[in-house]
């Protein structure tokens, strides 16, 4: 093989190197910053595919059941329900303003012993959403 042509071949290979490490420490950082959504009927089935434990940190997503708000101390607990099944969280924080009985919720967290710890919650509003009206006009 003539020299010219084994240094194209190294440099050839060598980008391909870079590239495949590149795309596969992209991949590796995506991967552990991954939070999966469940709803409650999804949480609670005994699927060996999702593989679940209690360590892993996943997103919870439903309806606040009506009646099931309660507060002792500084912990905060409450039902989501999917109108299937329901499962009980437990939460330690300020709630969000948007936060009601009756309304969409999506908390982060994660399982243990059939009850719900979560780290955040994120109220959600449907989409036509509308800011209260600001008085500019102040003469």
């Amino acid at each position: 093989m003539k020299e010219h042509r084994k240094k194209r071949l190294i440099r050839a290979l060598s980008i391909v190197l870079v590239s495949a490490l590149g795309v596969g420490t992209i991949l590796y950082a995506l991967n552990s910053n991954l939070d999966y959504f469940f709803t409650p009927s999804e949480m609670l089935m005994n699927d060996e595919s999702k593989n679940i434990s209690s360590s892993r940190r996943v997103k919870l997503g439903g309806m606040v059941k009506e009646n099931s708000f309660s507060i002792t101390g500084s912990i905060i607990s409450f039902e989501i329900t999917d109108f299937k099944e329901t499962i009980l969280v437990s939460y330690e924080g300020l709630l969000p303003d948007l936060f009601k009985e009756g309304k969409g919720i999506v908390v982060l967290g994660k399982m243990h012993n059939e009850v719900f710890y979560a780290e955040e919650v994120f109220a959600k509003h449907d989409e036509n959403y509308m800011p209260p009206n600001l008085d500019l006009d102040s003469s």
